[in-house]
């Protein structure tokens, strides 16, 4: 192809990128997830590069059109980016697509044509780029290892996750977190294969065409986060599945032997690359797959002999391997199921059987692949505790009941008339009807001398119930419970909330605080966000976090060991700060540990959980007691 003559573009090596720059980069790419909707409106998309300098970056790359997020097929691919803002992220940088970002992506093997696959507005290839590609063409192939989970259908194994490269011949939603896709890549599998009861199933393609295939066609079914990908793919295209998960299935437990299936399942989430990418005609992979399926003799597929058609089943292939074989890999696989969780760092650490836990001196940091016998407390909302980060003390949640006793308490004193109206405020105070003539002011504190909008106005209360306070939480951004003191207001006992931001109340350590007036609110610099840390800083605060406190008793096989989980959110990825007001979040939490310790079944069938733990020694009394905290360590995306 010919290169435009245009000013070349100055790519900056990964190993001297800074903070806040924007800069543009061309590297390998090891590891990339196919864009997904994440949260809201936006597509993202995650690549990890690598150049000649061996430094990796990982971008994060958002887009409100599928079209504008790099076009990669595999991992080994080149890009380039163009406005690549760099920032750091837990210590590390991490590249963000910025306004204006464009990138050009092409084959990565040594002599591979140069096609161009482009996102954005524009992105001219100058003879720059043709050079940076050819010398990471050159540098890749002596550095990186070729690596591929490309399959064909006739070798994919069952417990496997492979890409599949096929074209889709028929689709229908199954439910609204399921989807069917019908697929085919001109060759047969080695294993029966399992198909979707098609009753009642609004079809989309050309069913007659499907049944003439025989067992050349597949069901592959995706899940949550792919069903908007999957209905919007169109009959005869030609896709990418990554990381599809192929397993074995009784059909009837009566009959394991005969009725054993591979099934096919992209599940939810974007682990490992999950993912669909249409592929264009154009591309070489979409080539030597129209050449394989017209190549494909229909006149000599015959049904095969364990055919079982029936309104609910297509025909079923009669496996290469004999039957017992087919057992033996089903038992296998339930022996090695994926673990339910994944690890945030310490990778290089080596697996350690819980025996030999047991044995060694603390303190030390441990790899541990077990499963969950059991766990404390069985009531999750009790494991949400309050964690003082000075003194790590921790306390019990207060009941709402308690709070109100507080609050009640401090309404038996009038608010003080010298205390309402100042810079800081204005005052509104009225007495309710039929308890007694309580006298309730609220403050609604100022924005440089204004008074703001409801949803940005902090307001400080005296004599409200919790009733009321709840109330005006829902219209005003912020409350502060307060009451009159000798020369200003002041927070009340802080076993009730210091602030209270919709149904979230805030509190404080009532050991490590040392309070401030309430005029000190006039120091923070924006009045419109009021973050309960800032707000906490200037009223002589410590804030306490939730988290949740729960004992784990893991069992690997060689031994039984008791761990603590002591985190806010990281583990479930769910905040603990908002799960007592929220009813999905607490289902979420129901439902993860019903996968890693299901209830009613034998250990045995238990999911495995790969877990970082660390010892510590703590001293009770006279003894000494060996303890053992997990940590690194978060539930898998396909389980939440």
């Amino acid at each position: 192809m010919s290169l435009v003559p245009v000013a070349p573009f100055t790519y900056t090596p990964l190993n001297v990128l800074k903070d806040g720059t924007v800069v543009n980069v061309c590297g390998v790419v090891k590891f990339f997830k196919p864009p997904y909707l994440s949260k809201g409106t936006d597509y993202c998309s995650i690549v990890t590069i690598v150049d000649q300098t061996n430094v990796k970056l990982t971008c994060m790359l958002f887009s409100r059109n599928y079209e504008d997020l790099p076009v990669i097929y595999n991992v080994g691919d080149i890009v380039c980016f163009r406005g690549l803002k760099i920032q750091v992220y837990k210590n590390q940088l991490q590249g963000i697509s910025t306004y204006g970002f464009a990138s050009l992506t092409l084959e990565g093997a040594i002599g591979s044509p140069v096609t161009l696959r482009t996102s954005g507005t524009s992105f001219n290839f100058t003879a720059l780029d043709y050079s940076m590609v050819e010398a990471l063409r050159a540098w890749a192939s002596t550095h990186l290892s070729a690596s591929s989970t490309l399959l064909q259908l006739s070798d994919v194994q069952p417990m496997q996750y492979c890409d599949l490269i096929c074209q889709l011949l028929g689709k229908a939603e199954v439910d609204g977190a399921s989807f069917l896709l019908k697929v085919w890549d001109g060759t047969r599998t080695k294993f029966p294969s399992w198909r979707v009861c098609m009753q009642d199933l609004v079809f989309e393609g050309d069913l007659s065409h499907i049944l003439r295939l025989q067992n050349l066609v597949i069901d592959v079914v995706v899940y949550d986060n792919h069903v908007q990908m999957a209905k919007s793919l169109k009959i005869g295209s030609f896709l990418r599945i990554y990381s599809l998960h192929t397993k074995l299935q009784p059909v009837n437990s009566e009959s394991i032997t005969s009725l054993i299936r591979l099934e096919f399942h992209l599940h939810g989430g974007t682990s490992y690359g999950r993912g669909i990418r249409v592929l264009p005609e154009s591309n070489p992979d979409v080539d030597q797959l129209k050449r394989a399926l017209e190549s494909v003799d229909l006149a000599a597929i015959q049904p095969s002999d364990d055919t079982c058609q029936s309104e609910n089943e297509d025909n079923c292939l009669t496996p290469s391997s004999s039957e017992s074989d087919l057992v033996s890999l089903y038992e296998l696989e339930r022996c090695q199921q994926l673990c339910a969780t994944t690890l945030t760092d310490h990778h290089c650490l080596e697996k350690t059987s819980l025996c030999a836990i047991l044995k060694q001196r603390v303190p030390r940091q441990y790899r541990i692949l077990a499963k969950l016998r059991s766990y404390e407390p069985k009531r999750l909302l009790q494991s949400v505790k309050l964690l003082c980060p000075k003194c790590h003390s921790l306390q019990e949640v207060p009941y709402e009941e308690n709070v109100d006793k507080i609050l009640q308490d401090a309404a038996t004193k009038a608010p003080e008339s010298k205390l309402q109206g100042t810079s800081l405020y204005d005052s509104e105070v009225w007495t309710t009807e039929g308890q007694g003539g309580r006298q309730v002011a609220v403050h609604f504190v100022k924005n440089d001398g204004i008074l703001p909008l409801s949803n940005e106005c902090l307001i400080l209360i005296e004599g409200g119930r919790l009733c009321e306070i709840s109330k005006l939480s829902s219209v005003f951004h912020s409350v502060i419970p307060v009451r009159s003191g000798p020369e200003d207001l002041e927070l009340l006992d802080l076993a009730a909330p210091f602030l209270i931001r919709g149904k979230m109340c805030h509190y404080g350590c009532k050991q490590c605080s040392n309070l401030k007036p309430i005029q000190n609110l006039s120091t923070i610099s924006n009045k419109r966000i009021w973050i309960p840390s800032s707000v906490a800083e200037v009223l002589g605060i410590v804030p306490l976090q939730y988290v949740f406190v729960m004992t784990f008793t893991f069992d690997d096989g060689t031994g039984v060991l008791d761990a603590y989980l002591k985190d806010s959110e990281k583990f479930f990825q769910i905040p603990a700060s908002e799960v007592l007001t929220d009813n999905n979040l607490q289902r979420n939490l129901e439902k993860i540990m019903n996968v890693i310790c299901p209830p009613g079944i034998k250990i045995d069938a238990y999911p495995w959980l790969e877990c970082l733990i660390k010892s510590y020694s703590v001293t009770r009394g006279t003894e000494q007691q060996i303890c053992y905290q997990i940590f690194d360590t978060m539930v898998a995306e396909d389980i939440i």
